[in-house]
């Protein structure tokens, strides 16, 4: 598939390319609909094996953002950028001026963030060239807190639909990965009295998470096969594939990373095992709502709130997918479809986006 029909089929607004060899970036830039506001989403600095690969990845998580605002009540569209390279490289600043430059160029139709490979710091340099950026250390901060407490009301959600009962004390949860995220919401569910199974490729991470929260650890290649109410995929997506439903001993999958299905039909693959899945983008939203409410002078309380309304969205989307006898994942696509084409038939009131 050429590059216009990859960017066709996905559905995306705009795509921005943009190239500064001189420092070394290489980014996209995905606005995928701005129908409820400026496309918002994070910034992701990763090791492409292919370009194509990175403009698959940004145009995928651009997408799933869209339908994070629509479901989470916001009045925001989606976008995502994407820099190409090592993110462990410590001189930032020329690299995250570049990406300020190429924000800047879209004049406010996307709003930039964090997220994987970038920090709360780098978008402070991002802010040296465009106002078009949030997650500041000195505004809303980090989102992976209330990242954390989205996911947990979405477990929450979960156990309610698939064993009737809302609590997580006595819940077991396989928690795949620790990063700042997966260690928050280790804290909560410990916290509620959850039992823990986690993993992560650091060990320093591990041990630290078994001392401090008496969490029992597996290898990163096993935690699909420990027996627990639910899995809890907190790393990189694509972790739901064919060769891992037939291992996994969950009832329910939720948990933060983005794009857990590797392919839509791993949903069905997890329903005829008996496997719920909770929609990714419905119950990792915090983060949005985290960097919308900065835009927009909330304060964290009012965030707090909004990210809790999660377990609600979520029970209503398992409602819907029962009456219609359909899967979660297809109940929340088309209640995110519904959303926006309501706001495509109505106009606009002067000022009411960025």
């Amino acid at each position: 598939m050429g590059i216009f029909s990859e960017i066709d089929a996905w559905g995306a607004e705009q795509v921005v390319f943009w190239s500064e060899p001189a420092v070394g970036y290489r980014g996209i830039i995905v606005v995928h609909d701005t129908t409820l506001g400026p496309g918002m989403g994070g910034t992701r600095y990763w090791n492409y094996e292919t370009d194509e690969d990175a403009l698959r990845d940004a145009l995928l998580l651009a997408r799933a953002m869209t339908y994070k605002a629509a479901l989470a009540g916001l009045d925001s569209g989606g976008g995502k950028s994407v820099i190409l390279g090592d993110n462990r490289r410590q001189d930032r600043d020329a690299l995250f001026r570049a990406h300020g430059r190429a924000v800047a160029s879209l004049g406010g139709r996307y709003i930039a963030a964090e997220d994987v490979g970038t920090s709360a710091e780098d978008m402070a340099i991002v802010l040296r060239e465009t106002e078009f950026v949030a997650g500041l250390r000195d505004r809303s901060g980090d989102p992976s807190p209330l990242t954390a407490l989205g996911v947990a009301q979405a477990i929450r959600a979960g156990a309610s639909e698939r064993y009737g009962d809302g609590s997580l004390d006595g819940l077991h949860v396989a928690v795949q990965g620790l990063g700042a995220v997966g260690s928050k919401l280790c804290s909560i569910l410990a916290g509620e009295g959850a039992r823990l199974t986690i993993t992560d490729i650091d060990p320093a991470r591990v041990q630290a998470t078994v001392e401090r929260l008496d969490a029992e650890a597996v290898a990163p290649g096993d935690v699909y096969d420990v027996e627990a109410d639910v899995f809890a995929p907190c790393a990189l997506g694509g972790v739901i594939n064919d060769d891992t439903v037939p291992r996994l001993r969950a009832g329910i999958v939720a948990g933060a990373a983005n794009n857990q299905l590797g392919k839509p039909r791993h949903e069905a693959a997890l329903r005829e095992r008996g496997i719920l899945y909770v929609p990714d983008y419905v119950g990792n939203a915090g983060g949005l709502i985290s960097i919308y409410g900065e835009r927009h002078g909330w304060n964290r309380s009012r965030a707090r709130r909004k990210v809790k309304e999660i377990f609600g969205t979520l029970c209503r989307i398992f409602a819907l997918a029962r009456r219609e006898g359909t899967m979660p994942g297809t109940a929340a696509n088309r209640l995110a479809e519904n959303r926006l084409a309501a706001a495509r038939n109505t106009p606009s009131p002067a000022g009411s986006r960025e």
